[in-house]
């Protein structure tokens, strides 16, 4: 059984045992996009936040008008409180570009905008994705028990394990192989810091509230790799926890085309070298692709070997397939537009519910017939 501490504490599932949720107020935010009702509407993810009922559920929803509003109506349906934050409504963009905060949308920015609200309504944030099939009523209270023992961050990690394979491909195969070799190049916290999170790209994390308003966010799949540099700077390693969340199964992406792993891989890797580059760290970007093509080499034979006395499925020869084309990610970060720490813009995260709520014909905040 596992029970080894990392550099930053690790808060394993050795028990069955629950842990209650904290008695201060208590916020989840829970982005969603989808294009249909049926997209946005996860029904085990609700029923599971019912039985939790923390104070106040958030949903920055990405979505056209008449499946939020579709999906405004269906959480009317469940016990809790449910706030619709339609992140893609016209009147946003206009609101954000008066703050000078206008760019490109995705899920940065829906989360961006849900902790803004959040935090403004309860000592803790927690944070979670809706895509995961195997959702458990523990994940909240268990992200959010470390902040109730004094952790200003925690972040969630989980094995991915389906079908009889490993899956997590962009975690295995992208961050951790470069984290490897940008170790070999410098020694530096931040980087044993990066190196200790089982699951760095996992969409689950908690913050307390200060925290979760002293945060950048990248706007789009950049998102986990760019809060865990965040945390760093705002919490630091001894307020760092991560706790394990078990097994999840979730929705695949291809790994090619639109909004497939290699995409992801950009932007993944482009926010992990904005992180460095601000703590003046310098990689080489023309030596580090072959350095992490070593270090990915290592890590597949022991995936292999790790699958192999598990009885699991896996294909070596696809696995350094993706090393080769997520290689071609590891590149100098382009222009930053990371949005702003909330207690560095004067826009208030009040005024885009507002808006948001104009938008889908409830000034008042009353919910559709």
């Amino acid at each position: 059984m596992d029970y080894l501490q990392e550099r930053i504490t690790t808060l394993h599932a050795l028990t069955d045992t629950a842990p209650a949720m904290p008695e201060g107020d208590s916020a989840v935010v829970v982005p969603i996009a989808g294009d249909s009702e049926s997209a946005v509407t996860p029904t085990h993810v609700f029923d599971a936040l019912e039985s939790v009922a923390p104070s106040t559920v958030l949903v920055p929803l990405r979505a056209p008008q008449d499946v939020a509003a579709a999906f405004d109506r269906w959480a009317a349906d469940f016990d809790l409180d449910v706030t619709t934050l339609w992140c893609n409504a016209p009147t946003v963009a206009p609101l954000l570009e008066e703050y000078g905060l206008d760019g490109a949308m995705g899920k940065g920015r829906d989360v961006w905008l849900g902790l803004g609200l959040a935090a403004q309504q309860a000592d803790y944030v927690a944070v979670h994705d809706a895509d995961a099939s195997t959702y458990s009523p523990t994940h909240v209270p268990r992200l959010l028990a470390g902040l109730d023992m004094g952790y200003e961050f925690v972040k969630g990690y989980y094995a991915r394990v389906e079908d009889g394979q490993l899956f997590g491909r962009l975690a295995r195969l992208f961050v951790a192989p470069l984290l490897r070799a940008l170790s070999g190049d410098h020694d530096d916290p931040l980087l044993a810091y990066l190196s200790a999170f089982r699951y760095p790209l996992a969409g689950e994390f908690a913050f307390t509230a200060d925290a979760a308003r002293s945060i950048r966010a990248q706007r789009a799949w950049g998102l986990e790799i760019g809060m865990l540099g965040e945390a760093y700077d705002v919490v630091g390693q001894t307020a760092t926890a991560q706790v394990d969340l078990g097994m999840h199964r979730h929705d695949h992406r291809p790994v090619g085309g639109r909004g497939g792993l290699s995409t992801m891989a950009q932007e993944v890797g482009g926010a992990l070298f904005r992180v460095l580059e601000d703590r003046g760290l310098a990689p080489d970007y023309e030596r580090l692709p072959d350095a992490y093509r070593d270090a990915a080499d290592t890590l597949i034979r022991q995936y292999g070997a790790d699958a192999a006395v598990n009885g699991l499925t896996y294909d070596a020869a696809a696995e350094r397939s993706q090393v080769q084309s997520y290689a071609d990610s590891i590149r100098a970060p382009g222009p930053d537009d990371r949005l702003p720490a909330w207690t560095e813009t004067t826009l208030s995260p009040t005024s885009v519910l507002e808006v948001s709520r104009d938008a889908l014909g409830r000034p008042d905040g009353s919910r559709p017939d």
